[in-house]
């Protein structure tokens, strides 16, 4: 892969070099009550609970149903691509891929299949209570790498910064 191997561990940012795969840091973090394999240091993730940002569901994750919760980049690899990763060194490629601080969270697997690799201009959250959350998340990822914003995807979040809260 372009973004150097799927959910590794070597990289510079956070949970990097831990011993533990980004997907499973990733997991530890978002789930309720996250349950590890014996034997892992704590590393690999068997079962837990997520509360979905995309959909405000609840959703029971067993590591025999991996499916079930999917983790999510949420300015997606093919976008960050098509708008410039292309041109970073691989060591960049890798950290944004594995970026658990501002890029990947863990969400409702059928919900991140329908978003797939689109862009707020084509998928938002389908609940609407987290298009604010989604778009400050979005926005964040997209300053600290120096991607763009295209105008389609502007009006969509823009749209969803209407729903934010009052300071």
């Amino acid at each position: 892969c372009v973004f150097g191997p799927a959910w590794s561990d070597d990289h510079a940012g956070e949970g990097g070099h831990d011993g533990c795969d980004t997907r499973n840091n990733v997991l530890a973090r978002d789930l309720r009550e996250p349950a590890f394999r014996p034997g892992t240091d704590a590393c690999v993730v068997v079962s837990g609970t997520l509360h979905d940002p995309y959909t405000g569901a609840r959703v029971d994750f067993r590591r025999s149903e991996a499916r079930a919760v999917h983790v999510d980049h949420i300015y997606p690899l093919a976008a960050a691509w098509d708008f410039g990763a292309a041109r970073w060194p691989a060591d960049l490629r890798r950290q944004f891929a594995n970026d658990i601080a501002y890029n990947l969270v863990a969400v409702d697997g059928p919900a991140n299949e329908d978003k797939s690799d689109h862009t707020p201009a084509h998928w938002m959250p389908p609940a609407a209570g987290y298009r604010c959350w989604f778009a400050g998340r979005y926005l964040t990822v997209a300053v600290r790498y120096g991607l763009p914003i295209t105008s389609g995807d502007h009006r969509a979040l823009a749209d969803a910064a209407g729903s934010c809260p009052d300071p």
